[in-house]
């Protein structure tokens, strides 16, 4: 539960960005036949497609590290994990 409540405030930050970033302008710098109009900034798209990869390789990352507790010790009371786990 704890990896998708991170996966959800990740997706929900990264909403924010993009709207705040958005909000100059609606159209792109390359493709616009209008002329003097506002544009949105490319940069935090940039930003935010790398915030996305890194996000998910930190997830997936994540779940390696259940999959591997889970494998060796299959309860869900995290007392009982740390008893095991304990040198």
């Amino acid at each position: 539960m704890k990896i998708i409540s991170m996966d959800v405030m990740s997706t929900g930050v990264i909403a924010y960005y993009v709207l705040v970033a958005s909000r100059d302008g609606l159209f792109t710098p390359i493709v616009s036949d209008v002329k003097n109009g506002a544009y949105s900034d490319p940069v935090p798209q940039a930003v935010i497609l790398t915030g996305i990869v890194i996000g998910f390789s930190i997830q997936a990352l994540m779940l390696v590290g259940v999959m591997k507790l889970a494998r060796d010790n299959p309860t869900l009371e995290s007392n009982e994990i740390e008893k095991n786990n304990t040198p």
